[in-house]
């Protein structure tokens, strides 16, 4: 598909393009200027999206004020509030420059704030310029990663299990569809004293701001079977159509974990990641970001060699050849209302991140990002293991990516309906049947809300 063969294209890319002047939108700015300006260099303000690489976005802007003079601001949103942060901020007089849109969804509700880059350098270096946010000859969001997620695993502990007497697999390759990997989770919960582990999955966290893997990336998977049968990217109104494959490998997450399913309303991302970094656990589903929460845990045991990547399977026909879900949801856009200061400082910044060997050594060494530009080769390629999965799957031409359609769903709001529902089901208070009944409701009410 063109999103894996671009990708594929930018990882083996050896030449640095030359750079060429930043451009500027026509965008009419505010009269008010900050001090900085007034003197005539501009500032940066970011409004970071993911708490947990918040130390390493101030360690970038110190970097860059050093090196140019130019002040960034680094402030970073708790999770689950980047929406509600940013429209706090924006009403401030000293609103963020440089903020965040998750797709073309995000374009809709952010499109007054949104500088036309097309005709920046950040854009030109763009590998996939299809990948970027547009609107008829505009663009407004730059994708500045490309990320995978699927069921992270520890090697070692698979491998313990598989050693064991009557383990219904020889191999990990034999895991390629939901029926095996049920037989094999369910064995291995039921031979969790022999393996020393709690349970076979981390705790699925449902606390609300703490769903997002469930009530967004977890749900990608039905989403982007129905929209694949009906060939389309967005709908107004779904039909859950695989509903029952998202119920399966709900259900196996949540009955074969470390916990009991009444107490995960409680958990946190935190909770799992440290039940997996403490190796009380096999499995979790996450993405490429998480080797740096697994790392950082006080007393990981899992060795960089043994964490490795399954994809989501759910009992979808032919998933065989399904691989992990590539994709992405970030994209930087620039504040068209603060000054043309402001802006070009901010596209400046964007410009010296991506094409600069410092900046580029934060972007693939510390960051871990897997970069769509053409300013990357070969050999800058984050070095952290479960980047390397990602590539590993993007390069095997037999699988079929999973694409973040979830970028197209209605809203937070419908979101956060939804993880909750899902934390209901999971308490025993909701049916499965009334949790698809608001899924389909909500979806079409939310969508119809963004359409007025």
């Amino acid at each position: 598909m063109r999103f894996k063969k671009t990708v594929l294209a930018f990882l083996s890319a050896a030449t640095m393009l030359a750079l060429t002047a930043c451009g500027g939108g026509n965008t009419t700015a505010p009269e008010k200027k900050d001090a900085a300006a007034d003197a005539g260099k501009g500032s940066v303000y970011y409004l970071n999206f993911k708490p947990e690489v918040e130390t390493i976005w101030n360690d970038v802007a110190k970097t860059y004020t050093e090196e140019t003079g130019v002040p960034v601001k680094v402030v970073t949103a708790a999770s689950g509030t980047y929406e509600t942060t940013l429209k706090s901020e924006m009403t401030k007089s000293d609103a963020p420059t440089l903020f965040q849109i998750n797709g073309p969804v995000g374009y809709q509700s952010w499109k007054d704030y949104t500088l036309d880059l097309k005709d920046s350098e950040i854009y030109s270096h763009l590998l996939d310029k299809e990948l970027a946010v547009k609107d008829g000859e505009g663009v407004f969001g730059i994708p500045y990663v490309v990320e995978g997620y699927g069921i992270i695993y520890n090697d070692a502990l698979m491998q313990k299990y598989i050693g064991l007497d009557g383990a219904k697999v020889k191999s990990v390759d034999e895991i390629n569809n939901f029926a095996k990997l049920k037989e094999v989770t369910e064995d291995m919960q039921a031979k969790k004293a022999d393996l020393g582990i709690e349970g076979v999955f981390a705790s699925t966290s449902l606390k609300p701001g703490e769903d997002w893997r469930w009530q967004t990336h977890l749900a990608n998977l039905p989403i982007f079977y129905e929209y694949r049968d009906d060939k389309v990217s967005d709908k107004a109104e779904v039909t859950f159509k695989y509903a029952e494959n998202y119920k399966n490998i709900f259900d196996l997450y949540i009955n074969n974990s470390t916990v009991d399913p009444s107490v995960l309303t409680g958990k946190s991302v935190t909770d799992s990641m440290a039940e997996f970094a403490l190796e009380q656990c096999v499995m979790v589903q996450n993405g490429n970001w998480a080797w740096s929460q697994i790392s950082g845990v006080s007393g990981n045991k899992v060795k960089p060699e043994n964490i490795k990547f399954l994809p989501i399977y759910t009992g979808v026909e032919g998933e065989e050849k399904q691989s992990i879900c590539v994709g992405t949801e970030n994209f930087f856009s620039v504040n068209s209302q603060t000054t043309p200061e402001n802006q070009k400082a901010s596209i400046d910044f964007l410009n010296w991140l991506f094409t600069s060997e410092k900046g580029k050594a934060y972007v693939t060494k510390d960051l871990g990002f897997i970069a769509p530009f053409d300013t990357f080769n070969d050999t800058e390629r984050p070095e952290d293991p479960l980047a390397k999965e990602v590539v590993k799957y993007m390069a095997n031409k037999d699988l079929y990516n999973v694409n973040w359609n979830f970028t197209s769903f209605p809203s937070q709001a419908f979101k956060d309906t939804f993880g909750q529902a899902l934390g209901q089901y999971a308490s025993k208070n909701m049916t499965f049947d009334e949790v698809k009944e608001l899924f389909i409701n909500e979806w079409k009410t939310e969508k119809e809300m963004t359409q007025q």
